[in-house]
């Protein structure tokens, strides 16, 4: 199914022009591609920070721009690659704008670098205080995303109690970009659990998760 993407019309999984629709296509913005952020490690052990943050940067946003959360009908999860990746994005960006990088910040970078594209991300409690606003800002970016997909995929299953509990979530998202990512760490871990307890009620009808996100969303400052 060809998708519309920033105003271009794409296939999400080749990149084709071309439409490979049939009849019964079904709803689809994920794609094949990976995050492969071999080459800025490798500069990173060189020691060309300044080289490895701007080849990270440039990856991670072409990760994030073609990733999609339908794969053939089927809402997928809020992977920890794409939030580590919307991480590094924005964490790439401060540190290689620094002109003197701390000590803190480079470790904290050099550890999403090692891990992003398997999957690691660094714990709430591992954010220094200088890459806060990176952390919060880059996590309410990834749940707006995944938001956008939801929102789509809810059209074609329509769920009352699951469309309440987004349209709060929604809220919070606009709140966090507007105070440019400043929360708690833990907040932002927050809005990532309620996205994913979200989608264990939506694939397996998990009602236990559904009140969780609920109370989860009254508990966040």
């Amino acid at each position: 199914m060809v998708v519309l993407r920033d105003g271009g019309i794409e296939c999400p999984s080749c990149g084709s022009l071309e439409s490979v629709g049939v009849a019964d296509a079904k709803r689809h913005t994920a794609s094949t591609a990976n995050l492969d952020l071999t080459e800025a490690r490798d500069l990173a052990s060189r020691d060309d920070l300044r080289a490895a943050t701007r080849t990270a940067k440039e990856v991670c946003r072409k990760y994030v721009h073609r990733h999609g959360f339908i794969n053939g009908g089927d809402l997928l999860s809020l992977s920890d690659t794409y939030l580590a990746a919307t991480e590094l994005l924005h964490v790439s960006d401060i540190v290689g704008r620094s002109m003197d990088v701390a000590d803190e910040a480079e470790f904290y970078f050099l550890s999403l670098l090692k891990g992003a594209d398997i999957g690691e991300r660094p714990a709430a409690s591992d954010v220094p205080k200088t890459l806060t606003e990176a952390r919060g800002l880059a996590y309410a970016e990834a749940v707006k995303a995944y938001r956008r997909d939801l929102g789509t995929y809810l059209d074609d299953h329509p769920d009352p109690a699951a469309q309440q509990v987004l349209s709060t979530l929604t809220e919070h998202v606009k709140r966090v970009r507007a105070l440019e990512g400043d929360i708690d760490p833990d907040d932002a871990e927050r809005l990532v659990a309620v996205a994913n307890e979200l989608h264990a009620y939506l694939t397996d009808g998990d009602e236990v998760a559904l009140a969780a996100a609920q109370n989860r969303l009254e508990n966040i400052d």
